[in-house]
């Protein structure tokens, strides 16, 4: 068998990305837009495969969900910009500042600044889990690793904080009255000072998605999946919302605004659309995904900000890389990738590479991934 770059399946890929990129005359690097490299699969292409890949994509952020040794072995000496994480379990033994700093002397720093190391997420959606004790961990735990990493000198490269579920907010429409969830507001308040103090992003999962699987009939497909449409106009504010997506993120930074933090950056840490599901799981088609990601990736390259901070490009990682065929749940979960482990597309992102006259490349912006297919 060839290398996983040899398949033609991701040559097409490749190919496809590179025209998108230079038809439309944006630069070769995608700043903004990460991916998210989950491994809950027994397929998948070992690391340093996948590292090609991701260059090969000109992209240069993404997000692994442990410390895989392999994955930040194999990402040394790379472009890539590496966001890892503590597993929700860790937590309770983080929470003391000299097991922190075991970690982090561990974990971290035997592999940094060779893997360029960006980020650390302290679990994920906690504050929406079913645990209440261990929410109660998740700001100890990201203080102790904080000061570890300040003890190790590497603070000033590596942040921390922690993804959360959109249901963190108890309200988030219309995006002006955008409030947190009333059995968090103690710990609120201590997270956002941490994220104020230490200059760190507020990281979100946001998925149009579900919005639209729970309610097709009220919830516009165009609207969530960033097509035309008329959109909606804040009452408060009269700012216009052409999609779902700006709308959450603007509804976090009206919830931290309330509880007084006004300046602390919003990212995206998972968003995208699966491309297969159960019947009851109305949307979940490769039509509606190919249509999301692509019109996701054309507002990346436009450094696009919310309606609430036009001027602040937001920062997006797309979910995922790969299908994970090991993943636990609804079909839906197995099927978020944008390639299967093979190398081969899981879906048709739209891209029609052309030869023209001159034996330059072009690209058609007009196919079949611009029809809504619910």
């Amino acid at each position: 068998m060839g290398t996983f770059l040899s398949k033609i399946g991701i040559s097409n890929v490749i190919l496809g990305f590179f025209l998108f990129l230079s038809g439309l005359g944006f630069p070769e690097e995608v700043e903004s837009l990460g991916i998210n490299y989950g491994q809950v699969g027994n397929n998948l292409p070992p690391p340093h495969e996948v590292l090609n890949l991701l260059q090969s994509f000109k992209l240069t952020k993404a997000r692994i969900y442990d410390t895989n040794p392999q994955v930040l072995t194999a990402f040394a000496n790379s472009n890539i910009e590496l966001i890892v994480t503590v597993d929700n379990q860790m937590l309770s033994t983080l929470m003391d500042p000299q097991q922190a700093l075991q970690w982090v002397g561990t974990h971290i720093r035997p592999y940094f600044p060779a893997t360029k190391i960006t980020g650390i997420a302290v679990g994920n959606e906690i504050l929406t889990g079913d645990d209440a004790t261990l929410m109660t961990y998740l700001v100890p735990a990201m203080v102790s690793i904080n000061a570890a990493l300040v003890k190790l000198g590497l603070d000033q490269y590596i942040h921390v904080s922690t993804p959360n579920s959109l249901a963190v907010l108890e309200v988030s429409y219309p995006p002006s009255e955008g409030s947190f969830r009333s059995e968090i507001s103690e710990i609120m308040p201590q997270f956002l000072q941490f994220l104020a103090t230490t200059k760190a992003p507020f990281w979100i999962n946001a998925y149009p998605y579900f919005a639209y699987k729970d309610d097709p009939n009220s919830v516009s497909l165009d609207y969530v999946l960033f097509n035309p449409n008329s959109g909606m106009i804040d009452p408060s504010t009269k700012l216009h919302y052409d999609n779902m997506l700006y709308a959450q993120v603007d509804a976090v930074i009206f919830a931290m605004a309330k509880m007084g933090y006004e300046g602390i950056e919003v990212m995206v840490s998972e968003t995208g659309w699966p491309s297969k599901g159960d019947p009851d799981e109305t949307g979940a088609t490769a039509e509606n995904a190919a249509i999301y990601n692509r019109n996701l990736l054309r507002r990346q390259l436009e450094n696009e900000g919310t309606p609430l901070r036009p001027n602040k490009r937001l920062e997006i990682y797309v979910f995922a890389l790969f299908n994970e065929d090991m993943k636990p749940g609804p079909t839906s979960e197995r099927n978020y990738g944008l390639l299967q482990p093979d190398g081969t597309m899981a879906y048709n992102v739209g891209l029609s590479p052309l030869s023209s006259s001159s034996g330059s490349a072009s690209i058609s912006l007009t196919s079949n991934a611009t029809q809504v297919k619910p």
